[in-house]
């Protein structure tokens, strides 16, 4: 891909092996035709779609086994689509979004590389009116809450967006917006089931990393 350097990774969810292809490290930006400019990100942020992050292996694994059976899926901020390709090859109902100008080339390709169609995907901004989005029975993300601001837009998307009985599975490596984004969902009938767990070989009890688990 011209502007940047990429790397194979091979990773294993579900006793099945996934070959993703990843931006080679978090230097790697190039926007000559001003599209980082036109979807708001920054260069500083630009390249954070585009790697593997624990949060992200954690929400992968747990779909490797999650119930999905008749269950309309929405992955919120995919970026290189692990949990996607798990379900896909689920053969579950997912469709995939995220707003980096990016994310559905990268997807595509991860996706080829594993002998998989191509999820259904949106270029999905939280703060735009989605009137044809319609409602989903599960909706998963994976450090979602990194920023202040994404917990009451997250809550807001997901008031919209989520059928009544719709139940909303976040893994989050303890940033600290996790107490507002659950506040906000306690505010819409939610209940939340927290499981902390190691995100990386190196953590140690009490973890930071938890899987975040709202149902109504």
């Amino acid at each position: 891909m011209p502007g940047y350097t990429t790397r194979l990774l091979t990773l294993r969810f579900g006793g099945q092996d996934y070959r993703i292809r990843a931006l080679s490290d978090l230097q790697q930006f190039a926007d000559p035709h001003g599209l980082a400019e036109r979807a708001g990100i920054s260069s500083a942020q630009w390249s954070l779609f585009g790697q593997v992050w624990p949060s992200g292996r954690v929400l992968a694994q747990a779909m490797s086994g999650f119930d999905v059976a008749g269950k309309r899926i929405l992955e919120l901020g995919c970026g290189l689509g692990l949990s996607s390709l798990v379900l896909q090859r689920r053969q579950a109902d997912i469709t995939a979004s995220d707003h980096h100008p990016l994310a559905e080339e990268f997807l595509t390709y991860n996706a080829a590389l594993n002998g998989l169609p191509m999820p259904h995907y949106l270029d999905l901004a939280w703060t735009l009116p989605q009137p044809a989005l319609g409602h989903f029975d599960l909706i998963i993300g994976s450090d979602v809450l990194y920023e202040r601001g994404h917990a009451a837009q997250l809550a807001s998307l997901l008031a919209h967006h989520a059928s009544p009985q719709a139940e909303v599975l976040i893994t989050d490596p303890g940033r600290g917006n996790s107490g507002a984004f659950t506040t906000a969902m306690h505010e819409q009938g939610y209940v939340v089931d927290e499981v902390r767990s190691a995100f990386d070989d190196g953590d140690i009890a009490p973890y930071r990393g938890r899987l975040l688990s709202y149902r109504r």
